[in-house]
C-alpha cells in the first residue's frame, strides 16, 4: 500500500435485503489513522453497512476495497485473509459468558496463529493492560462493569493486531462519564497504535469529540450526505445534518 492508497475505499455501493435497498450509492474513503464516524438516526442503515464493511453480508451492488484489494471480489480464503487486518467491537460486546477475560481475548489468538501458550499469554496481559484491565484476566463478564465490559470487547478487538477496527455504538449503554473514559482510550489507542478506526454511532458527544471525518446515512433518501470533520458540519454542513448533530440543543 502506498501513502496515497486508501486504507478503506467504498465505491458506488448499495445494501437492503433482497429488493428492499437500505442506502444506495455510497462513496467514501476512510484513510490511514482515520476516526472514522458512519452517522445517522435510527433504522437508517449503520448497522447493514457495518456489516458490508467486515464481511457479513453481502452487498447489493458495489464494492469495498482494503488498501486496493477488492473485499467482496475476491476468493473466499483472500477474504479471510482480509478480515485478520479488522478488528470489531460489536455493540454488546460479544463477551463469551463463560470464559474469562483472558480465555476471551486469546480465543482469536490461538485460532489465528501458532504461538505458543506462553507467548499467547503475554499477548493477552499486554493487550488487557492496554486498555486498563491489567490483572482482570481471571475475571468472567459477568463481574465487570458495563464500561469495563466494553474494554475488554476492545482488548479482544485487537487482539491481533488489526490495521483497522470498526467499532458498532461504543457509548450505548454506558453513563457520560464512561463514554467519555472509553472515547479517549480509543483516541489515544488511535495515536500510539496507529490503527484506523471506523464508528458506527449516533450518540452526539463521541461523533463531535473524537471524529475528524464522517457521512451521514439518511434514511428518506437512502442514501448518503458526505460530512467530513462532525465539527466543520455542525458549523457548514447539510441542512440536515447540522440539525441531527443539534438534536436536543437548548
Amino acid at each position: 500500500m502506498t501513502e496515497s492508497t486508501p486504507h478503506i475505499e467504498v465505491r458506488d455501493l448499495s445494501i437492503g435485503y433482497g429488493d428492499f435497498v437500505v442506502q444506495r450509492d455510497l462513496n467514501f474513503v476512510v484513510n490511514k489513522g482515520d476516526i472514522f464516524v458512519i452517522m445517522g438516526g435510527n433504522g437508517c442503515g449503520k448497522t447493514t453497512l457495518m456489516r458490508a464493511l467486515i464481511g457479513l453480508q453481502r452487498p447489493l451492488q458495489g464494492t469495498v476495497r482494503y488498501s486496493g484489494e477488492d473485499f467482496w471480489g475476491a476468493p473466499e480464503e483472500d477474504r479471510q485473509r482480509l478480515k485478520q487486518r479488522l478488528g470489531v467491537l460489536f455493540q454488546s460486546g460479544a463477551l463469551w459468558s463463560s470464559l474469562t477475560l483472558a480465555d476471551n481475548v486469546a480465543l482469536p489468538i490461538a485460532e489465528y496463529t501458532h504461538l505458543p501458550q506462553a507467548r499467547i499469554d503475554e499477548i493477552v496481559s499486554f493487550k488487557l493492560a492496554l486498555v486498563g484491565l491489567a490483572g482482570f484476566e481471571d475475571f468472567y463478564p459477568s463481574e465487570l462493569s458495563g464500561g469495563m465490559k466494553k474494554r475488554a470487547s476492545l482488548a479482544r478487538a485487537m487482539a491481533l493486531d488489526p490495521d483497522i477496527l470498526v467499532i458498532d455504538e461504543p457509548s450505548s449503554g454506558l453513563d457520560p462519564l464512561t463514554a467519555k473514559r472509553l472515547d479517549e482510550l480509543i483516541v489515544t489507542l488511535r495515536d500510539s497504535l496507529g490503527t484506523t478506526i471506523v464508528i458506527v454511532t449516533h450518540e452526539l458527544a463521541s461523533i463531535l469529540s473524537i471524529g475528524n471525518n464522517s457521512i451521514y446515512l439518511d434514511a428518506e433518501t437512502h442514501t448518503m450526505i458526505p460530512t467530513g470533520n462532525p465539527q466543520q458540519a455542525l458549523q457548514s454542513g447539510d441542512p440536515k445534518v447540522r440539525h441531527f448533530l443539534t438534536r436536543g440543543a437548548a
